[in-house]
């Protein structure tokens, strides 16, 4: 399974971002989107988009953190990186700091696609592709935009 992972729209995106990401088995977006519509094009590519709510986001529908399974793989996914995880969890994603992260802490590994818009010091903006099969992880890789 592929997944698209991005984080901190904040009202936009690069032009081509959706393209760039068809082929995708889910899009999950981890928060601070603040204006719905911007989610229009990546909805319209049908894979089920996964979305949750950042500090900066008034629509209430979103989950502010969600757990999921996909392929045997435990996830914790929230907008601010959180000071502790559902027991089992073997990945937790999050957004806010709009800085890229792939760190392993106490067996669970912490990923950060970085930002989408407004990365932060002299990084691009980036999004991530997410494998798993098998029961595990089998690759995270940043697409600098």
């Amino acid at each position: 399974m592929r997944i698209a992972v991005f984080s901190d729209t904040h009202d936009r995106y690069p032009p081509g971002l959706p393209e760039r990401m068809s082929g995708a088995d889910e899009i999950w977006h981890l928060g601070d989107v603040c204006a719905p519509e911007v989610l229009d094009a990546f909805a319209q590519l049908g894979p089920p988009l996964v979305v949750l709510q950042g500090n900066c986001d008034a629509e209430e529908s979103w989950p502010l953190a969600l757990e999921l399974e996909r392929e045997g793989v435990k996830f914790f996914l929230t907008h601010i990186p959180p000071s502790s995880v559902p027991r089992g969890t073997q990945a937790v994603l999050h957004g806010h700091t709009h800085v890229p992260r792939d760190e392993t802490l106490h067996g669970v590994r912490w990923l950060n696609p970085g930002c989408i818009t407004r990365p932060r010091g002299d990084l691009p903006p980036s999004f991530a592709w997410l494998t798993v099969a098998g029961g595990q992880l089998t690759s995270w890789e940043l697409v600098r935009v």
